[in-house]
């Protein structure tokens, strides 16, 4: 091997090796940046990173109930996960609407891949595509979502298997960034950590109707309405509004 060879290895390999001890040493100390959304230390916790997140209770002519943190999602998550979780119900009640926020903490295995989240529920996706909804508020955006159509079968309490249809929307935000799909979270989160080594603090938002099979379409525009209302309560616009 010539010496100017030998000098590119030495280099590269040094390279190698920073890069490998620096994310070992930001696993273990990683400056977290801030969270998308509103967020608050819980009073009296002892974990400093576990946050309280809220949903709305009332949007437009919907009425909700919070629903309490699943034991399997208490058992699944890390620590520092902050989760919120809504019922929400149309006036007339023939419009139910299920909403999750998941805000992840040290640990980014907080956030999960949407396809596992659902597959591991009893739910197959059917067609996958992006869709861009105007939030309002004071500071008007464009969000991109993305929304798929899903069937499969979901276990009642009651222990009955019922074959179900619905639309699952859902995005990822951290502060000044938003993106519809898990690979470009990820994809952002390495490279900014690599470039300023901050580890982003991601947020998963997700919204789930169930619906009678070809109703699928007229779900989603119940559910724009609903989402575009909502968001700017728990929220914080992009970068540039």
């Amino acid at each position: 091997m010539t010496k100017q060879k030998w000098i590119l290895f030495l280099v590269a390999l040094g390279l190698i090796a920073g890069t490998a001890g620096l994310l070992v040493r930001l696993k273990h100390h990683p400056r977290l940046g801030n969270p998308g959304i509103f967020a608050a230390p819980i009073p009296g916790s002892t974990n400093r990173l576990a946050m309280k997140i809220d949903l709305p209770e009332r949007v437009l002519d919907f009425t909700s109930t919070n629903v309490p943190e699943p034991a399997v999602v208490l058992g699944y998550l890390p620590a520092d996960t902050s989760y919120a979780e809504r019922f929400y119900e149309s006036a007339d009640g023939s419009f139910p609407i299920t909403a999750t926020l998941v805000l992840m903490g040290a640990d980014r295995t907080s956030i999960h891949n949407a396809d596992y989240c659902l597959r591991g529920q009893g739910l197959n996706p059917e067609e996958k595509k992006i869709a861009t909804l105007s939030i309002g508020g004071a500071t008007p955006y464009q969000l991109p979502v993305s929304e798929w159509k899903v069937s499969g079968v979901l276990q009642q309490p009651d222990g009955r298997k019922v074959k179900v249809n619905g639309v699952y929307v859902f995005w990822f935000v951290a502060d000044q960034e938003q993106t519809p799909g898990h690979f470009q979270m990820m994809k952002r989160l390495a490279l900014n950590l690599l470039r300023t080594g901050v580890l982003q603090r991601w947020a998963y938002v997700s919204y789930f109707s169930v619906c009678e099979p070809g109703q699928e379409d007229a779900t989603f525009a119940r559910m724009e309405k609903l989402i575009a209302a909502s968001v700017p309560a728990f929220q914080l616009p992009p970068a540039g509004h």
